[in-house]
């Protein structure tokens, strides 16, 4: 499908500019504004660089935690975000976590040279289903110690939808050893992506002992709210959905993350 640039009517702006100044939208653990728990997806890879800056500034105006780009566009990225009140994450070995743990640790040296808050890194799922625990384990701690060392924090994408629980359950247990920040459901580029089975089957693992993001799927408000009341920290969501979750209006977009 054709990506279509993000373009506001009147009516829509103020409706932005309104929830900006006060945000209605609440949850019985939600301690901020909606906003604030989204990762602002800007990962299609067909986006121009005109597209990719217009969805990222889209990111800004809405104040979201973080706009998550494609390794390309880190630069570009860095430098909009400077003086904002969103910073910028990106992801590593994506989207199918088969690149070798060499690359991954480059990956990694670069984005924090660069100046990325956050990685968000895809395990070697097919690691994961082999049963080669040691292996996707020492990947995932080298990544994290790379990281961590200037300042960064690191979220594991599982892709869930190819996971069995118990999968899912002993991933989310190895990161905890392995000090990664944030386990994550889904990259949004294969199978389903966060399901309330998956999402409570991480938590439940979690224990409090890492931060959960659900990602792909999550399109409108309702949704967020969901996952934020289950106690999830974070939101993986196309730049595309930002704005009917941030005004609580239905999702008129098309196709998406």
């Amino acid at each position: 499908m054709a990506f279509v640039p993000l373009q506001e009517t009147k009516k829509q702006t103020c409706e932005r500019m309104q929830f900006l100044n006060n945000n209605k939208i609440v949850g019985v653990n939600m301690t901020q504004p909606i906003s604030r728990y989204l990762d602002h997806a800007v990962l299609k890879p067909e986006l121009t660089r005109k597209e990719a800056e217009e969805w990222i500034r889209s990111g800004i105006e809405y104040k979201v935690k973080t706009v998550c780009v494609r390794p390309c566009d880190i630069d570009l990225a860095v430098k909009m975000c400077a003086g904002t009140e969103t910073g910028v994450s990106c992801v590593l070995g994506f989207p199918h976590g088969t690149h070798c743990t060499e690359s991954k640790i480059a990956e990694a040296k670069l984005y924090v040279e660069k100046g990325v808050a956050e990685i968000d890194m895809v395990a070697n799922y097919g690691w994961i289903k082999s049963g080669l625990w040691d292996d996707v384990r020492r990947e995932i701690r080298a990544v994290v110690e790379v990281a961590h060392a200037g300042n960064v924090l690191v979220k594991v994408i599982f892709e869930t939808a190819q996971l069995t629980l118990e999968e899912i359950a002993k991933t989310t247990e190895l990161c905890i050893t392995a000090n990664a920040d944030f386990v994550k459901t889904s990259t949004g580029f294969n199978g389903e992506g966060a399901t309330e089975e998956g999402v409570d089957c991480m938590i439940k693992t979690a224990a409090g002992r890492i931060k959960i993001k659900p990602s792909g799927g999550i399109r409108d408000a309702a949704r967020a709210k969901l996952f934020i009341e289950k106690g999830c920290h974070r939101l993986g969501v196309n730049g595309s959905s930002t704005p009917a979750i941030c005004s609580g209006q239905p999702n008129t977009s098309q196709g998406g993350y």
